[in-house]
């Protein structure tokens, strides 16, 4: 995918909210005196992230983005080795189900933590003690000696995986500049979503060949390589930070009066995790846009988990699949994402033209279009596959609708992310932390009831059902696309 303009990338009103958001408070305008503190560090080229070679950008972007999908990996994996679970640990498939729902439950609520220390302390010293925690906590995992065991670790690796969730697109914003942060910024943001994919495609494999444990073992071992390359290949990036370090050195070595601009703000690491836990709950309760947003995607993600359920009884017991096939079923959602991704070119030029049209200066409501087209693709997909799930239709039938449910996935979530950022400017961590819990709480909540509603409804009214749900939401993008800046107006966190 080729590079473009800052104006024309999704994303890129998310990198400059971060960088805003982030960087330490801009000073006053000078005045015509000698009041600059001349010991307050400045950033050089040679301590300039953005100025590594290109290789080595895409080298961090890479890892960056692997720890991101081994994390989401592995909430998804744990759907397919349920059964074993429940026969080794004596307990039942219905408690099985929550090493998903725990899992989820912790990559929701680690943000509102994790956020907040990154801001003091880096974004390196976050990645590499979430991981070493990832990696550790795994083990029990592994070797559990019972289920209680077992789910309390599922939900502590949840948590510690977070992170990538939550600070990793910083990264991504500080290595490249905005006339070249579209492509990587796009290949960061799917990697989380294609994680539930290849869960499946792997766990099928390995549960179809040995024992369900090893899909915890794999997870240790690609674990491990990630904490290494974290370590070895990602450097810190996050500038105030960086502008920190240098002014320890200066102290040492030259004056003790060098100082960083951070080190000039007064921090409270309670202060700001309490800030960072309440204005989310406080925008959804009394912003009704956000919460209709955040809603509509944490219904489409919860559709999403609720699939590691649905998919083994429609191609198990309606198609007579075995476990692996039943994995590679999953094909479908990954393919649709993957070519939803290879339209950004596309979607560059759309957004290009709406600047151009606005004489630089395009309202967040443009970013919408691009779920619009997410809208409709979303439940048609749902739709194909409920009316080709009965046993005398083809098993292609239903893959072949899943892939327009990923394709519209991903366009809905662009959408949905790129809008809060730039809507809620002001407050932009905190409307993604927002979206962020409510949309862990579907995707940990849905796949419980899924047995339950596809034996009662059967395959084609249960799919069909969602599909309609997605269908009530499907207008949302183009009401706000015309009524969103009236709403902004009148809101108390969104911009003007």
């Amino acid at each position: 995918m080729p590079h473009s303009r800052s104006e024309t990338n999704t994303l890129n009103d998310a990198t400059d909210v971060e960088k805003a958001a982030q960087a330490p408070a801009a000073p006053k305008e000078r005045t015509p005196s000698l009041e600059v503190d001349p010991y307050i560090c400045q950033l050089d080229p040679a301590d300039d992230p953005k100025t590594l070679a290109v290789w080595r950008k895409w080298v961090i972007v890479l890892t960056i983005s692997a720890s991101s999908l081994c994390a989401t990996f592995a909430s998804s994996v744990a759907a397919f080795t349920e059964t074993g679970l429940a026969r080794d640990l004596h307990t039942s498939h219905e408690v099985t189900i929550l090493s998903i729902s725990l899992y989820v439950t912790g990559l929701g609520l680690g943000p509102l933590f994790v956020g907040p220390l990154s801001e003091l302390y880096g974004r390196n010293i976050v990645y590499r003690v979430s991981y070493v925690l990832f990696f550790a906590f795994t083990w029990p995992t592994a070797f559990p000696p019972d289920i209680a065991t077992y789910l309390v670790f599922r939900f502590i690796t949840g948590i510690c995986g977070s992170a990538f969730l939550s600070v990793a697109g910083g990264s991504v914003s500080d290595l490249f500049d905005n006339n070249h942060v579209a492509t990587p910024m796009a290949v960061y943001t799917i990697s989380p979503f294609i994680g539930p994919v290849v869960g499946p495609l792997i766990g099928g494999f390995i549960v179809q060949n040995t024992d369900w444990r090893w899909c915890y073992r794999t997870l240790l071992i690609w674990q491990f390589v990630q904490t290494v390359l974290l370590f070895t290949v990602v450097p810190e990036t996050y500038v105030p930070v960086i502008l920190k370090r240098k002014a320890r050195r200066l102290r040492q070595t030259d004056n003790p009066k060098w100082r960083a601009p951070i080190e000039k703000q007064e921090h409270s690491l309670f202060r700001m995790i309490m800030f960072s836990i309440y204005t989310p709950f406080k925008l959804l309760l009394l912003d009704r846009m956000a919460l209709a947003l955040n809603l509509w995607s944490a219904l489409l993600l919860g559709i999403l988990y609720l699939a590691f359920q649905a998919f083994p009884i429609i191609f198990e017991d309606v198609h007579g699949f075995d476990v692996q096939q039943t994995g590679l079923s999953f094909l479908g959602i990954g393919l649709g994402m993957a070519l939803a991704l290879a339209t950004q070119p596309y979607w560059n030029r759309v957004f290009r033209n709406e600047t151009k049209k606005y004489n630089g200066l395009a309202p967040p409501e443009v970013r919408l279009i691009i779920a619009m087209v997410g809208a409709i693709l979303a439940p048609l997909g749902l739709f194909i596959m409920a009316f080709t799930t009965y046993k005398h239709v083809h098993w292609i039938g239903p893959i072949i609708g899943s892939i327009p449910f990923g394709a519209g996935t991903y366009f809905i979530f662009t959408g949905v992310f790129t809008y809060l950022v730039t809507a809620y400017r002001p407050i932009a961590a905190s409307a993604m932390a927002a979206n962020s819990a409510v949309r862990s709480s579907f995707a940990a909540g849905f796949p419980l009831f899924a047995g339950q509603m596809y034996d009662t409804l059967g395959t084609v009214g249960a799919t069909a059902l969602l599909a309609g749900l997605l269908t009530v939401m499907a207008p949302l993008p183009f009401i706000l696309y015309r009524i969103g800046a009236r709403l902004r107006a009148n809101s108390k966190f969104a911009a003007a």
